[in-house]
């Protein structure tokens, strides 16, 4: 009997140990999410809002408890990973990077993709970033897609591959991403990847411009202004271009110039020396 009394508290205390472990676990995990989260990250519970960058004054927070959270939560190896990059550890973050990329992180795999495909803190390495980008879409990540269309041309002249890229394009552009829906209305406009659609394409800028994206807004102003997809409106072409130029787009401003000054002065060459307002 007493054996049997002994057996029971030795289990009590194993069992008191390990929920004191657990319940410590999962505290670092909550303070990593709060100040660590990546808002787009596909790991990221619904109930945590995350952080499109870590503050400065929660770096080192960060750092801890990211780190002690991260032995057994791929979403903490991610969210260090940001820490280090956020402290200029560009070496640890990569390494750091890697090792969520093992166990499956998408968000990982964006990062690292970045770093090879820019030559920040690691060999430049474009087709290795091409791969991790291509293995973030598949997964579903939306910034997955929209890089490796980016990469693949997607916006800047021919993908490799357009019918490939648009269709990877229209799942994050489903998912209302916002440069998703702008590439994808460039690559209609232009017929790339499929059927030219200058009606599709102008209701993706217009929602893409909703989410004042700035080059969104511009197309969505010129298709209106040029009655491209739908009816021509002036004013709906002003007030997207004012929007635009107000984020800083200087084409926007331009058309602005143009639509208030429509008289132009030309040199001798016919280049445009100014607009004459009257």
């Amino acid at each position: 009997m007493k054996r049997s009394a002994a057996i029971l508290c030795v289990a009590g205390l194993a069992l008191l140990a390990w929920s004191a472990a657990a319940w410590a676990q999962s505290a670092d995990l909550v303070l990593c999410d709060r100040v660590a989260a990546d808002p787009a990250d596909l790991d990221k519970p619904a109930d945590v809002q995350g952080v499109a960058a870590i503050a400065k004054s929660d770096i080192a927070t960060a750092i801890k408890f990211c780190k002690t959270a991260s032995s057994s939560s791929r979403r903490a190896l991610y969210q260090l990973g940001r820490a280090y990059a956020a402290n200029g550890q560009t070496a640890e973050a990569v390494a750091t990077y890697r090792k969520a990329i093992d166990k499956g992180s998408t968000s990982a795999m964006v990062e690292l993709g970045v770093a090879l495909g820019t030559g920040n803190g690691v060999a430049k390495d474009p087709d290795a970033a091409r791969k991790l980008f291509e293995r973030a879409a598949a997964a579903g990540n939306a910034r997955g897609v929209t890089n490796l269309a980016a990469v693949n041309g997607g916006g800047g002249g021919t993908p490799a591959n357009p019918v490939e890229a648009r269709a990877q394009l229209s799942k994050a552009a489903q998912a209302d991403v916002a440069e998703a829906q702008f590439q994808l209305g460039l690559m209609m406009a232009d017929g790339e990847g499929g059927p030219k659609d200058e009606a599709g394409a102008r209701a993706l800028f217009e929602k893409a411009a909703a989410q004042n994206h700035a080059e969104a807004l511009l197309w969505a102003g010129s298709f209106a202004q040029r009655g491209l997809g739908g009816p021509e409106d002036s004013a709906k072409a002003k007030a997207y271009f004012t929007k635009a130029a107000a984020l800083g787009n200087e084409d926007a401003k331009a058309a602005l110039k143009r639509i208030e000054c429509p008289y132009v002065l030309k040199d001798k060459r016919g280049q445009v020396m100014t607009n004459l307002c009257f």
